[in-house]
This record gives C-alpha cells, sequence and structure tokens, in this order.
C-alpha cells in the first residue's frame, strides 16, 4: 500500500520556467467591458495567430453590425474588439465558421 498525495507536485513549477506558451492555454476567451452608463465592449482574446484577424473582424462587423478593431495587448497579444454585447453571436459565429470547436469557447462576464 502506497500513499500517492503525499508525492511532491509544484503545480506553479511551469510559470518558473518562463515558457510564454503556458499563458495560452488553447482556449477563447470572450469577455465584456464596461465602458459608460450603458454602453459595452467585448473582447476576444486566444485566437490562433495562424488566422488573420482583421478579415476575421471585418466579417464580424459586416455580421453583427457594430463597430470593431484589433487591439495590440501586452500580456494576452491580439484581441479583437465588438462594441455592443456580442457574446452569444461572437459564439455562434466563430463556432459556424469553423475557428473554433464549442468546448474551446470560454465566456466571461455578467
Amino acid at each position: 500500500m502506497s500513499i500517492q498525495n503525499l508525492s511532491t507536485f509544484d503545480p506553479f513549477a511551469d510559470a518558473a520556467l518562463g515558457n510564454e506558451e503556458g499563458v495560452q492555454d488553447g482556449l477563447v476567451h470572450i469577455r465584456i467591458q464596461q465602458r459608460n452608463g450603458r454602453k459595452t465592449l467585448t473582447t476576444v482574446q486566444g485566437l490562433s495567430a495562424d488566422y488573420d484577424l482583421k478579415k476575421i473582424v471585418r466579417a464580424c462587423k459586416k455580421e453583427f453590425a457594430c463597430n470593431g478593431t484589433v487591439v495590440e495587448h501586452p500580456e494576452y497579444g491580439e484581441v479583437l474588439q465588438l462594441q455592443g454585447d456580442q457574446r452569444e453571436n461572437i459564439c455562434q459565429f466563430l463556432t459556424k465558421v469553423g475557428l473554433v470547436k464549442t468546448e474551446q469557447i470560454k465566456v466571461h462576464g455578467f
């Protein structure tokens, strides 16, 4: 009989190595940010660098009738920003087009 749960395991070992790949967990994070009053921004972070994000934003702007842009974030890399609460729309759009699978999407917000 052995006790397995007493073995040493460091959950932060990957972070101590300094790998920046550990930050990217394979998920696409969709968040909502409050601006002023009733105005909101929807941000999409974690899309693969293989895709042309400007073309994705252009298609989203046309599909959802909202404005949007690609912003360079110091920690997360390139992030899509769309005006308004587009969380459900962007989830359906990304899965319909085939950019990500449903289990890869993580929706944050109220």
